[in-house]
């Protein structure tokens, strides 16, 4: 299946709901399985992006909806990265 990049940013609203209540993260990973994708690993990171999230979709479509339904609700800003492995990339290129 393939795997997808999510780096996101909080907006103040999405800093202040992670504060109050930080489960809503795991909630957020329940969600996203409802729309037809799965969270393979989630990092906090420091920088211009407060997570990266590494996500399996069926397709683009899938992927596509779950960034803009989660971007929709005005909490977070994020940018979808489709990732190839290493390996297929080689493989194709040689």
């Amino acid at each position: 299946m393939p795997i997808y990049i999510l780096v996101s940013k909080l907006t103040y609203e999405g800093r202040k709901t992670i504060k109050n209540n930080p489960e809503r993260i795991r909630q957020v990973d329940q969600e996203i399985e409802k729309m037809g994708a799965k969270v393979l690993a989630q990092y906090a990171t420091l920088g211009m992006y407060d997570f990266i999230n590494i996500v399996e979709a069926p397709d683009n479509e899938t992927i596509a909806r779950v960034s803009t339904e989660l971007g929709a609700r005005g909490t977070v800003e994020i940018t979808t990265l489709s990732a190839i492995p290493i390996f297929e990339f080689v493989e194709k290129m040689g």
